[in-house]
């Protein structure tokens, strides 16, 4: 999360303001070539082999990897018929991805002949994170998205009041917490098991994966009356490089609970994880959606 999503400086909703106007046609869009090989393996074949892939920002959009056509492996492409339009960018083309008998439809897009804001997309195909089994970054597996050169994490120690609660029934309260703040995202605290309310925690069994922070695990809180929140909670307990400190602490979604910071009511922070949780209906299925594409 950096320069396009988020509170990026070229999302739909940035933290900070320019010295000029900025007013892209449609979404902002910078594409940009990256330093290191990237790799992404299927069915134990290597499929793109990329020294210096190129990396495209689009506004409400994680980055994407685009690969010169050399880099991709021609015999592992099977034409599809379907076409899409994306106003920003124009018409795009799709392949199927497919070894010996595994396929994956759609999975590889390019625009052949974008619009002129776009031009230098011709040329370049994408494949779609999901796709592929694996993908490497130098020898290094990458996981949920194609990082973001421009992401940063700072782990800081804090011994400000932190209270949670929710419906007024108080779910932790701290002042040993490590802030975490991250690039486009609310400042996240998160707090040593021993001063939350752990009776109220239930393992979920939902897991998600960040492309800076590793595997996370989740719980959800049972409140008074039987109400059960789902996926409220989660840790890390085999963190990326990027989180190491806060390895097996816990941590609430400020956009579904009541966070007091020395005495002050924080707003809800107003991302995709709050936009869900307004949703009377919004189910656990949604939730987890979200949560793999933090």
């Amino acid at each position: 999360m950096a320069l396009t999503v988020g509170t990026g400086p070229f999302s739909e909703h940035p933290a900070g303001r320019f010295n000029f106007e900025f007013s892209p046609p449609g979404a902002a869009m910078y594409f940009e070539p990256l330093p290191y090989r990237v790799r992404a393996i299927f069915e134990g074949e290597t499929v793109v082999d990329a020294d210096g892939p190129m990396l495209l920002h689009e506004t409400g959009r994680l980055p994407v990897f685009y690969f010169a056509e050399k880099d991709v492996r021609s015999d592992a492409l099977e034409v599809s018929e379907t076409v899409t339009t994306c106003p920003h960018k124009g018409q795009a083309r799709y392949w199927s991805l497919r070894v010996g008998e595994r396929t994956v439809p759609d999975a590889f897009w390019s625009y052949p002949e974008p619009v002129d804001s776009a031009a230098w997309l011709a040329g370049y195909l994408a494949l779609g994170f999901d796709a592929p089994d694996e993908w490497f970054v130098e020898d290094e597996q990458l996981f949920g998205h194609a990082r973001d050169p421009y992401a940063r994490i700072d782990v800081l120690k804090t011994t400000r009041h932190v209270r949670v609660s929710l419906d007024g029934q108080l779910l932790a309260e701290t002042r040993r917490a490590l802030a975490l703040f991250e690039t486009g995202l609310p400042t996240r605290y998160y707090m040593p098991a021993e001063d939350v309310r752990l009776e109220l925690l239930v393992p979920s069994g939902s897991r998600s994966r960040c492309a800076y922070k590793g595997s996370a695990s989740y719980w959800s809180v049972k409140l008074d009356g039987d109400r059960v929140v789902e996926d409220l909670v989660w840790s890390y307990p085999e963190p990326a490089h990027d989180a190491l400190r806060v390895r097996d602490l816990l941590c609430f979604f400020n956009e579904r609970v009541d966070l007091e910071v020395d005495g002050v009511a924080a707003e809800r922070p107003q991302t995709q994880w709050a936009r869900v949780d307004e949703s009377p209906t919004a189910s656990a299925q949604q939730l987890r959606g979200l949560m793999a594409r933090r």
